[in-house]
């Protein structure tokens, strides 16, 4: 089984992160490849399913399940793909001015052979990788944004 993590401070409360990460209309702003969502449970985030298409070229259809959830701490997502199936979790750990969103994929092919362990530690781990950090940093620009706009009202 691969693994893939990446972590990024984002500003503001955990729970306006949170908030953000949570948010289906923003994700194509910021989550890699997010086409559309297919299919959303009522209950999520705390529970249910959520389905969505990739942009063309990208993982296809995406299902997460939620596994868990503890609100300001984080959520745990069984996730599945043409190509893959795992686990998935974000957690955000509050600082004084900023929160620690750290991001991670558990996964396993559904396509092996004799090389798969070369083939996943060669490309597709880091592919993973690279997605994960781009969503993060796409998430913390979305973030910042909020942020300033927040300054801005507030005037």
């Amino acid at each position: 089984m691969g693994r893939a993590k990446t972590s990024l401070e984002v500003p503001g409360l955990a729970s306006e992160a949170e908030a953000l990460w949570y948010d289906p209309v923003r994700w194509g702003a910021w989550v890699d490849g997010f086409g559309h969502v297919v299919e959303l449970s009522k209950a999520w985030p705390a529970d249910g399913r959520l389905t969505w298409n990739s942009l063309p070229g990208g993982r296809g259809r995406v299902m997460e399940t939620v596994s868990s959830y503890e609100p300001r701490a984080g959520q745990t997502l069984s996730v599945e793909d043409s190509r893959l199936h795992g686990t998935q979790r974000v957690a955000f750990a509050p600082g004084p001015d900023e929160v620690t969103v750290t991001l991670e994929l558990d996964y396993e092919l559904k396509e092996r052979n004799a090389l798969t362990w070369l083939v996943d530690g060669l490309f597709v781990r880091r592919e993973i990788a690279a997605s994960l950090r781009r969503t993060l940093i796409r998430f913390a620009r979305e973030r910042r944004a909020d942020t300033e706009a927040d300054l801005i009202v507030s005037r």
